[in-house]
């Protein structure tokens, strides 16, 4: 089966709505390749080894939560900018990129299908911007104590969390929110929960988990944000029929 490049765009921009993000890079077509997308291939970062996996699986198209051209960067195409750039166009394979929008998605979003691998039910939201949520809060399916819920994050993410004890004990609630949300600790407080998930930490994250007495989980900022995308690109196979795979290519952080 085969779509057409525009028509997966139309598709994804119905979904996700990037238009009405405020976001630190572009969203949508980054590089443009062939008109014709037969074979799809997904990923959390646009790093040259997922490119190079894409050239071997002869993809058409990548799709990527993290991407090129974010908001601060140099423009020059230079380094390995310029390397990423010319296997892409050498071989006329086009980059489609959402970092906000794919965060936030109420059922494909990167929170979202976290909260569900992890058997969470959600409850509420620690926030809003242009009425999507950032981040989530919920209550877990049983009560936890601290070093079981390492274990089941470690279980679920393939990837032992850092973890900032807290005062209750079992967590009982929890939020969460993917990525470099480690600033989200203080919502997460307000909130009232037992817990925080994310996947970063920073120093002064350590020392608000401590004096407030919330767990602190950093699981991983890849770890976390391995699933809305896998959640998009099934969607787009179950609507077009395209052949997809996801690549994961392993990152510490």
């Amino acid at each position: 089966m085969m779509v057409l490049l525009d028509d997966l765009l139309k598709e994804i921009k119905t979904l996700l709505r990037p238009e009405q993000f405020n976001d630190y890079c572009p969203n949508g077509l980054q590089v443009e390749g062939r008109r014709e997308v037969r074979r799809l291939v997904s990923g959390v970062t646009a790093c040259q080894a997922l490119i190079d996996r894409a050239v071997e699986l002869q993809a058409d198209a990548i799709l990527v939560h993290h991407g090129y051209f974010w908001r601060g960067e140099d423009a020059s195409i230079t380094g390995i900018k310029r390397n990423r750039m010319r296997v892409l166009l050498e071989n006329d394979i086009s980059l489609l990129a959402y970092h906000l929008p794919l965060d936030v998605h109420p059922l494909l979003g990167n929170n979202a299908r976290l909260g569900a691998l992890l058997g969470f039910s959600v409850t509420g939201d620690l926030g809003k911007q242009n009425n999507n949520s950032i981040g989530l809060t919920g209550t877990l399916a049983q009560p936890l104590e601290g070093r079981a819920m390492c274990a089941h994050l470690r279980q679920s993410l393939g990837r032992a969390p850092l973890h900032v004890a807290g005062v209750a004990s079992p967590i009982r609630t929890v939020a969460w929110c993917t990525g470099a949300a480690q600033n989200f600790i203080e919502l997460a407080v307000k909130a009232g929960v037992d817990a925080y998930i994310t996947g970063e930490a920073s120093e002064q994250t350590i020392h608000i988990a401590r004096e407030t007495g919330l767990h602190f989980f950093a699981a991983g900022h890849h770890a976390t944000e391995r699933y809305g995308v896998q959640a998009l690109a099934a969607h787009l196979v179950q609507r077009f029929g395209i052949v997809h795979e996801f690549v994961d290519i392993d990152n510490p952080v």
